[in-house]
């Protein structure tokens, strides 16, 4: 029996993840499968891959071909750098502990990358908020300056309005009064 390591589909549309199963090649995509041993879930950013490292390994040494999304994924997880590494055991380049230490090695180099990413991209949306935040302090103090101009204007406006109303009532005032004194 020819196995596969592959993805199946499951979620809603537009929001699909997808658990990482060894079926026979000749089943389908989202049918009978023999062990899961993941998911992988696109929709965050980076990427979230949950593996079970022991067995995927032991599906790639006993010859469980990955498709081409699954063969990146074991690749991003190691899988396929530890079974190459293995090979070089048996073969007799080195030993276990050597092949371990090159592992640990490239996975803490690996997590470091990760970590840059992730703190680059948590900076770039902090300057991002920070932008938008100056550009909206800036947009509310043009808008308070122009309400502040309209409001000056038409208190000038009915001061002036007053004034005007104020001097057409002291001649008129001055009128009925000068009757009455003499």
């Amino acid at each position: 029996m020819a196995t596969k390591i592959r993805l199946q589909r499951h979620g809603r549309k537009n929001y699909a993840f997808y658990p990482i199963v060894i079926a026979d090649s000749r089943a389908p995509r989202d049918g009978k499968f023999i062990e899961r041993i993941g998911s992988y879930n696109p929709n965050t950013n980076p990427a979230t891959v949950t593996l079970n490292f022991e067995r995927a390994l032991y599906w790639v040494n006993v010859g469980a071909q990955p498709t081409d999304t699954v063969r990146n994924i074991l690749s991003q997880e190691g899988v396929l750098l530890m079974k190459h590494l293995q090979g070089g055991v048996k073969k007799g380049a080195f030993d276990e502990a050597e092949a371990q230490r090159r592992f640990d090695a490239w996975k803490q180099k690996k997590q470091a990358a990760v970590d840059a990413l992730k703190t680059s991209m948590a900076s770039a949306k902090e300057l991002a908020e920070k932008k938008r935040l100056e550009e909206e302090q800036a947009k509310n103090a043009a808008k308070a300056e122009a309400v502040a101009k309209k409001k000056a204007e038409l208190a000038a406006a009915k001061a002036e309005a007053e004034a005007a109303a104020a001097a057409e009532a002291a001649p008129a005032e001055e009128a009925a009064e000068a009757p009455a004194a003499e």
